[in-house]
């Protein structure tokens, strides 16, 4: 029979840090979760693609906004931006960066198993 099980997200099995930023990740069962926080100034091809080595992120979002703003641009020129309470997917191939002068705090569900590896 399944058990409920839960864990608190202030206290991750794995943070992921990078230039302006951290991922902090919670696996609970077969689930991971990451919550990405980000500061002003934050951009992906210049945070994120130095570990990576890929042209633009490859990794699936599936996402819930808790505060700031984020712009992803997918790289066929398409162009959206998420803010608080926004839930979405980002499919791979997109670059990404923090809008305004607050930080961007955000949890996903499909793309934090890989991120930033």
């Amino acid at each position: 029979m399944a058990q409920i099980q839960k864990k608190s997200m202030t206290k991750p099995d794995e943070t992921r840090k990078f230039d302006k930023g951290k991922m902090d990740i919670t696996i609970v069962g077969e689930t991971t979760i990451g919550r990405a926080i980000l500061e002003p100034g934050w951009k992906w091809s210049t945070s994120v693609k130095p570990l990576v080595k890929t042209d633009s992120c490859q990794v699936s979002h599936t996402m819930y906004v808790i505060s700031g703003k984020m712009k992803f641009k997918m790289d066929d020129g398409t162009e959206q931006e998420f803010g608080p309470g926004d839930a979405g997917i980002v499919p791979p191939g997109h670059d990404a960066w923090v809008v305004g002068n607050e930080s961007f705090v955000g949890i996903d569900i499909t793309g934090a198993k890989t991120y930033a590896k």
